[in-house]
């Protein structure tokens, strides 16, 4: 097989820039390379374990998705020849390529905290990550009756970095209101609420309001669900480690998280782990016919879906500009969104880009939970997903800073 553009990876990145870059040149001959059948609108899983979205209206079949006159490869890439220009998949087919796209997403590790895979989906064991364990998030918050709820967070990178306190808060506001009495605790890897202090201390009142205790640079080692007991590697203010077993009624875990091994083992990686890309132009730092977005990329910004749908035409507009021999001068600026759910019916809306500076898109305070941003969350982005980002269009409200 030989195409002109190969993108690794049909999620929100790979199809939104491939259906970006159709727009724009329709006779570009695109192929994409993913496995999977199903395209799913991962942002929504928080709400379906919370009990507030049909886990129906989360996903799609992939071939619905995928841009038309774009070829589909339904296969997985086992490895990366980028001196040749070429790639293996699984089949053991070789894909020639002129211009290569990195996006595969980034992998749920559950295997690194010891006991998880032999519990999760049972015994008060839940995950919002994949979509039948959020489906029974939602059963262990609605069929919880009291005692101790434990929600945890893993080392960064993770994909949209809020995603783990959302949940909680979703499940202490059904805890009010349903006069269930539950000892609600945030363990998290991080020293902070989030990392950028603008929403950090504002999530602190937050945090005050359900009564939730938090413990900082505490992290999920082991579990064992029949037991219903937790393992956390704590660090004191010494720096010393040592490891705290906590009971738990229920427990909501983040999996560990990283690039796919394929890429990891690749000559496209950087020390490590991620595709290697410059962060503005996410172009390779070696090999100037790749580019990569997404997940997956070495860009230390939030691995969000916004900042996917930014990046995206940035690729599309810097390759077309490559390969009519222009120059590229299209620059991501880092720019990530997270919706952060307070309750069932509100939600702080935090964008910031590079350095964790504050860029809103409304001239209103960031740091105010707000039911219209509740609506967007739970209407508005879904459409703007199916309908606008993974249709190619380059639409957006500038963000400013603050």
């Amino acid at each position: 097989m030989n195409h002109q553009i190969v993108v690794v990876g049909g999620g929100s990145a790979g199809v939104a820039v491939a259906a970006s870059l159709k727009r724009k040149s329709k006779e570009l001959d695109i192929a994409i390379i993913d496995p999977a059948d199903t395209h799913y609108y991962q942002p929504a899983f928080t709400l379906v374990g919370g009990g507030a979205y049909d886990p129906d209206a989360t996903h799609r079949p992939e071939n619905s998705c995928i841009p038309k006159d774009v070829k589909w490869i339904q296969d997985s890439v086992e490895s990366f020849d980028p001196e040749n220009n070429r790639l293996t998949v699984r089949s053991g087919d070789t894909v020639e390529y002129q211009y290569l796209i990195v996006c595969p997403g980034i992998q749920l590790d559950w295997n690194k905290i010891e006991g998880l895979e032999e519990t999760i989906g049972k015994n008060g064991v839940c995950s919002n990550y994949l979509l039948p364990y959020a489906q029974y998030t939602w059963e262990c918050i609605r069929s919880f009756q009291g005692g101790k709820a434990l929600f945890t967070q893993p080392p960064m990178p993770i994909k949209c970095a809020g995603a783990p306190q959302k949940i909680m808060y979703m499940a202490a506001d059904y805890f009010k209101r349903k006069g269930r009495s539950a000892e609600v605790n945030f363990n998290t890897s991080l020293p902070v609420m989030f990392g950028v202090p603008l929403f950090a201390e504002a999530l602190k009142g937050v945090v005050e309001q359900y009564g939730i205790q938090v413990d900082f640079k505490s992290t999920l080692v082991a579990i064992d669900g029949a037991a219903k007991e937790a393992v956390f590697e704590v660090e004191g203010a010494d720096g010393e480690k040592s490891r705290v077993t906590r009971s738990f009624d229920m427990i909501h875990v983040t999996p560990p998280q990283s690039a796919p091994d394929f890429i990891k083992a690749s000559p496209l990686a950087n020390e490590a782990g991620w595709v290697d890309v410059d962060p503005a132009t996410l172009q390779h730092a070696r090999y100037d016919n790749v580019y990569g977005l997404g997940d997956a990329t070495s860009t230390p910004n939030a691995k969000t879906a916004a900042a996917a749908r930014l990046q995206a035409p940035v690729v599309a507009k810097n390759l077309i500009a490559k390969i009519s021999g222009k120059a590229d001068g299209n620059e991501y600026d880092g720019y990530g969104a997270c919706p952060l759910v307070t309750s069932h019916n509100s939600v702080m809306l935090a964008e910031f880009s590079y350095g964790g500076k504050v860029t809103p898109t409304f001239p209103l305070d960031p740091t105010k939970q707000r039911y219209s941003y509740w609506l967007m969350k739970k209407y508005f982005f879904p459409f703007l997903y199916w309908n606008i980002m993974l249709k190619g269009i380059d639409w957006d409200v500038p963000h400013k800073p603050l």
